[in-house]
């Protein structure tokens, strides 16, 4: 059983940035894959990040790709979403989620998630 808890979210102009953080219960946290999927009012949820258990791996969403870094520190339990070059666009609901097999943008792929973190994104 793993608990996710998310952070870091916010208003911030166009342009700007944030860093998400997403923090893990558990001894278990280095054997997943993680990932940070996000839901916009009246819309599904889409696959934003994701990063293998040990980090060396990443994947992103064509919509993000150079403009957002995921990372994560498996001493510290935690997940990060490292965003820059924010548009409105990327307001939405931040969700993080953890998968017991290798990375994957798939939504079904994914064993556990977090409450989400509100990010708002003003023109």
């Amino acid at each position: 059983q793993v608990q996710l808890v998310e952070s870091g979210g916010g208003l911030v102009q166009a342009g700007g940035s944030l860093r998400l953080s997403c923090a893990a219960s558990g001894r278990t946290f280095s054997s997943y894959a993680m990932g940070w999927f996000r839901q916009a009012p009246g819309k599904e949820r889409e696959f934003v990040a994701a990063i293998s258990w040990s980090g060396g791996s990443t994947v992103y969403a064509d919509s993000v790709k150079g403009r957002f870094t995921i990372s994560r520190d498996n001493a510290k339990n935690t997940v990060y979403l490292q965003m820059n070059s924010l548009k409105p666009d990327d307001t939405a609901l931040y969700y993080c989620a953890a998968a017991l097999r290798p990375v994957t943008g798939l939504r079904s792929g994914y064993d556990y998630w977090g409450q989400g973190t509100q990010v708002t994104v003003s023109s």
